[in-house]
């Protein structure tokens, strides 16, 4: 039963400091310091999803499990960025050097291998995002019909080719071009649809963690509800 309750205990007393800190004048010293204590205990999260990553991966390469290859390169690149990045391989200015500094070891991993591989990852859902696209910019209904009429606004709008097909327009109709319509969508149109889906989250976020200070939501125990 303890095990239970002094976890939930703990986060509602924590849970409402923070609160009180936020909105009223005289708590800064308890926000600081609660802040303080979230980035020890994230450090020591790091620490343990960096073991769980290391054992799941060896234990994939142990069992030669499908894909047991690209684990071999997922542990070799996590050693590699972890010890270059707390030892400070290559670091011209010591250990009292920033860990990106120029010339070292992490600063050629992250300029050489992470930044083209992501290039090269988003270079390929391009593709992907094409392929969703024409899937689901069919004028199947009214709603569909305003999406892909938008998207093709916007699309041609981004380009030379929207002011080309529209620059025939007199000077009174020049809000009806698509590179105004389109300009006009994605700070009007998607800006006010922006917002709801922020309010929306935001209004999730503060549901789930009055949820969660008053004991009610409890999976991060592991499911278990008593």
């Amino acid at each position: 039963m303890i095990r239970v309750t002094l976890p939930v205990l703990i986060t509602s007393v924590v849970g409402f400091l923070l609160v009180i800190a936020f909105f009223f004048r005289g708590f800064d010293r308890v926000n600081s310091d609660l802040s303080e204590y979230f980035n020890i205990i994230a450090a020591v999260a790091f620490i343990l999803g960096g073991g769980n990553l290391l054992r799941m991966h060896l234990d994939k390469v142990q069992r030669r499990r499908p894909g047991w290859p690209y684990s071999i390169v997922t542990v070799i690149a996590f050693l590699f960025t972890l010890i270059a990045g707390l030892f400070k391989v290559g670091n011209s200015q010591g250990w009292t050097g920033p860990v990106e500094a120029q010339g070292s070891w992490f600063n050629f991993a992250y300029d050489a291998m992470f930044n083209p591989l992501q290039a090269t990852m988003f270079s390929l859902l391009a593709f992907f995002v094409a392929s969703a696209s024409y899937r689901a910019f069919r004028a199947r209904n009214v709603e569909a019909t305003l999406l892909l009429v938008a998207a093709l606004i916007i699309l041609l709008g981004r380009t030379f080719v929207g002011g080309v097909l529209t620059s025939w327009l007199p000077q009174p109709l020049q809000f009806l071009s698509i590179p105004n319509l389109s300009n006009w969508i994605m700070s009007t149109v998607n800006l006010a649809g922006a917002r709801a889906i922020i309010i929306g989250i935001g209004l999730g976020v503060i549901s789930t963690s009055l949820k969660i200070i008053l004991g009610i939501e409890r999976s991060y125990l592991g499911g278990r509800e008593s």
